[in-house]
């Protein structure tokens, strides 16, 4: 019984300075916001009012809101979808191919993710620049006229974001399902040849199946981190007031001195963002499958 009660003691020691961090720096901070979001205050005003749901029902009216939002939920779609169709395939090819360089191939693609993002905010605003930046003037080499494309303005600004996140992203998950894809039996790949699959057949009936819980996991993580990047990156690449996303609107309106009405749309952020995790859990949820 002793041995069990040291090793007790010793997990709880452990655990313990983890979950008290835990408690006061997310729990009681994310509390808090649920809180301010039922009063009235000015950002360094220390009077509350109590307004109760007053500033829900406004921001339900609010079409700056409203539009914050569709962008968030646009970007959230989009660069999901295409991020991990581009992802999937290098890892695919990469590593069922033999292709030389394989590793330097995956140093490349990951190397975006090591860049901070106002570092990819500047390369992208290079890239964008309308008079020489590089794909106007890749635009109009093709088209023999000069093409001027104001990248970072509308209705232009949003397709700039989702190429510089995409970018960004592409490189993490296609290492993470390279290393997955490693593990999947030679064995499996050499019966399909035999019963004359292709590779495309092999990708969707042996590979995706095999690979599926880890893309599960990394489809709820891209889905909740993109509501975050995407602030970084409207807030790093975009003029003020160009476009907003539902992060860059709360800041907005915290910054304006409506302390509780942004706390406000931080909860419906919250509560979007945890809603949305748990449908993508339910609808990619399938029995695991055994090798």
């Amino acid at each position: 019984m002793r041995p069990n009660k040291g090793r007790s003691r010793f997990i709880f020691f452990c655990v313990a300075p983890a979950t008290v961090l835990f408690f006061i720096f997310m729990v009681m901070p994310t509390l808090n916001v649920f809180r301010m979001s039922l009063f009235e205050r000015g950002a360094y005003s220390p009077t509350e009012t109590f307004v109760g749901l007053q500033n829900f029902q406004t921001l339900m009216k609010d079409t700056k809101f409203i539009t914050s939002m569709q962008n968030t939920i646009l970007l959230i779609v989009v660069v999901t979808i295409i991020t991990f169709f581009f992802a999937l395939l290098f890892a695919g090819i990469l590593t069922r191919e033999k292709i030389k360089g394989q590793d330097f191939f995956r140093v490349v693609f990951y190397i975006p993710n090591i860049l901070s993002v106002v570092v990819i905010a500047g390369i992208f605003s290079a890239v964008y620049k309308p008079e020489n930046g590089m794909l106007n003037s890749i635009l109009s080499f093709l088209s023999g006229k000069t093409v001027l494309v104001l990248w970072k303005d509308q209705p232009m600004v949003i397709i700039s974001v989702i190429i510089a996140m995409v970018w960004q992203a592409i490189g993490y998950y296609m290492v993470m399902y390279m290393a997955s894809m490693s593990a999947v039996p030679e064995s499996l790949y050499e019966s399909a040849d035999l019963d004359g699959a292709g590779r495309i057949t092999q990708f969707f009936q042996i590979t995706l199946p095999l690979i599926w819980t880890n893309i599960r996991t990394t489809l709820t993580f891209f889905i909740i981190s993109t509501i975050n990047m995407a602030f970084l990156f409207v807030k790093a690449m975009v003029a003020k007031g160009m476009a907003d996303v539902g992060l860059s609107f709360m800041y907005t309106q915290k910054d304006a001195g409506l302390y509780g009405y942004s706390m406000a749309a931080g909860v419906v952020i919250f509560l979007f963002s945890f809603l949305l995790s748990l449908l993508v859990n339910q609808v990619t949820r399938r029995e695991p499958l055994e090798m």
